[in-house]
C-alpha cells in the first residue's frame, strides 16, 4: 500500500500514464499535482513531511506514558464529525483544551495518537462512554498554530485499534490493541468489489473515479474508500470501519449501495 512517503514513485508513475495518453508533463509539475491531491499545500510541504517521517523511523520511538497492560498507551483525540481510516492522510483543527494537550503529550513522545470519533457531535467535553470504541492510530506528521490559536495537525493514520483501558488524567489517554483485518483477500472480496464498482455510478450519480481503480487490488482499502465517497452518515460510516472482515465489510456496502441512496 503506497502513501506519501512513496510520492515520487507515484509521481513517475502519473507521468507515464499521461505519457501513454500523449500528454506532457515535467518532473515537478506531477510533484505538485501528487502533492496536493495527498492533501498537502505544495511539494515543498510534503518532502519536509517525508524528511521528518524518515527521520522518526531511523530513530528509536519515545513513550510519552507506559503501557497499561499489553497494548499501547496512547494520547486521544477525539473527532466530532468525521472517521478516520487506515491509509489517509488528514487534518485536524485542535481547538478543545484537554484535546490540545493530548496533540502535545504526543509531539512531546513518538508523535502517535489515537483518534476516535465521539457518538454525539454536540459534546465539547466528551469522556470514553462518550467516544466510540474503535478508531485508528496515526503519526503526527506535521503541526502548526494558527493565528486564531487552533492547533492544525497532520497525521497518516495507520491501522484500526480498539480501546482496551481508559487512562489519562489531565488528557484522554487509552491504551488500544490493533484490528487486523481478515479475509481480505477471499476471491469473494474481489467479486464482492467487482459488483460495487458496477453499482457505484447507479448509487452516487457519477462515474466511478480513479481512487477507485487504484486500489483494485486492496479490497480492504477499497471499502474504506467507498464508504467516504457514499457520504453515508457518521453511524454506518462508522460501522463498516469497525467491522475487520473485509468480506462483510464489502457485502454491507453492496447491500446499501442497492437500497439506494437515502431521500434528501
Amino acid at each position: 500500500m503506497r502513501d506519501f512517503r512513496d510520492a515520487k514513485a507515484m509521481a513517475q508513475t502519473l507521468r507515464d500514464a499521461l505519457k501513454a495518453k500523449s500528454v506532457s508533463l515535467t518532473h515537478s509539475e506531477s510533484l505538485e499535482i501528487v502533492a496536493r491531491t495527498l492533501g498537502f499545500h505544495d511539494w515543498n510541504v510534503l518532502a519536509a513531511a517525508i524528511q521528518a517521517s524518515q527521520s522518526m523511523l531511523a530513530s528509536p520511538r519515545k513513550s510519552p506514558t507506559s503501557t497499561l497492560g499489553g497494548g499501547i498507551l496512547l494520547p486521544v483525540a477525539p473527532m466530532r464529525d468525521v472517521v478516520f481510516f487506515p491509509q489517509t492522510i488528514s487534518p485536524i483543527w485542535v481547538g478543545r483544551e484537554k484535546t490540545r494537550r493530548a496533540v502535545e503529550a504526543a509531539i512531546a513522545g513518538d508523535s502517535r495518537l489515537f483518534v476516535v470519533t465521539q457518538k454525539r457531535m454536540d459534546d465539547d467535553e466528551p469522556d470514553f462512554d462518550a467516544l466510540y470504541s474503535i478508531g485508528v492510530t496515526a503519526d503526527i506528521i506535521h503541526h502548526m498554530t494558527m493565528p486564531n490559536g487552533t492547533l492544525r495537525v497532520k497525521v497518516s493514520c495507520a491501522e484500526r485499534a480498539v480501546i482496551t483501558k481508559a487512562g489519562g488524567d489531565d488528557f484522554l489517554a487509552a491504551e488500544v490493541e490493533p484490528i487486523p483485518d481478515i479475509h481480505e483477500f477471499d476471491a469473494t472480496a474481489f467479486a464482492l468489489m467487482r459488483e460495487i464498482f458496477d453499482a457505484y455510478q447507479a448509487y452516487t450519480r457519477t462515474p466511478p473515479p480513479y481512487a477507485l481503480r487504484r486500489y483494485s487490488r486492496e479490497p480492504g482499502v477499497f471499502a474504506d474508500v467507498v464508504i467516504h465517497l457514499m457520504e453515508a452518515g457518521i453511524g454506518k460510516t462508522q460501522q463498516v470501519l469497525e467491522t475487520s472482515n473485509v468480506v462483510a465489510r464489502l457485502e454491507t456496502i453492496l447491500a446499501w449501495m442497492k437500497a439506494g441512496p437515502p431521500a434528501p
